[in-house]
């Protein structure tokens, strides 16, 4: 399965790390295609009148000059040639992604210009609070990732369909449920 990664918070963020890592667990085809600076805020939109800029990181991992539409677009039509992803990954986002927050998110946007091309999407980002001194929890991501999104593909995601999960802000040990 080739997976296409992307995020709002920035090719350095470390929820694009996480990304990664479960996006591994799923598949050794992994592409990051993720903003080359913080674009958190930007909702769907798109680089209209500045050019584009691509940047190659390093194998497999590119920076662009734009929103996490722009790299999905870039990722899916330009840098992954003639094999098209199968699965569309955008965040671990710093921060949930609920009610009125999923219009303005880049890291949803991300996910939705996905399902617009075509392909199975989920947004996933990571809640925080005051008691992780805003820190996010990550294991807790890493931990229920792969086996939410193997699930969601195995009871087949509606065409037109974006998948939004946020995981709690809480150690891993400490979910109860997934529901």
């Amino acid at each position: 399965m080739r997976i296409l990664c992307t995020n709002d918070d920035g090719i350095n963020a470390p929820g694009l790390k996480v990304i990664e890592q479960i996006a591994r667990a799923l598949s050794d085809d992994v592409w990051i295609v993720a903003p080359e600076l913080d674009q958190s805020g930007v909702s769907h939109s798109l680089s209209l009148n500045d050019p584009l800029r691509l940047r190659e990181v390093s194998p497999r991992h590119f920076a662009v000059r734009g929103t996490p539409t722009d790299c999905v677009i870039m990722g899916a039509r330009h840098i992954l040639g003639d094999k098209l992803p199968d699965l569309v990954l955008s965040g671990v986002n710093k921060g949930r992604n609920v009610a009125e927050d999923v219009v303005y998110s880049g890291t949803i946007a991300g996910a939705l210009e996905g399902t617009i091309l075509g392909f199975p999407s989920f947004a996933l980002s990571q809640e925080f609070s005051i008691e992780t001194r805003n820190a996010p929890l990550w294991d807790t991501g890493l931990k229920f990732g792969p086996d939410i999104i193997r699930k969601v593909i195995g009871a087949g995601v509606p065409r037109n369909t974006v998948i939004n999960v946020n995981f709690p802000s809480c150690m891993p040990d400490d979910v109860k449920g997934i529901r």
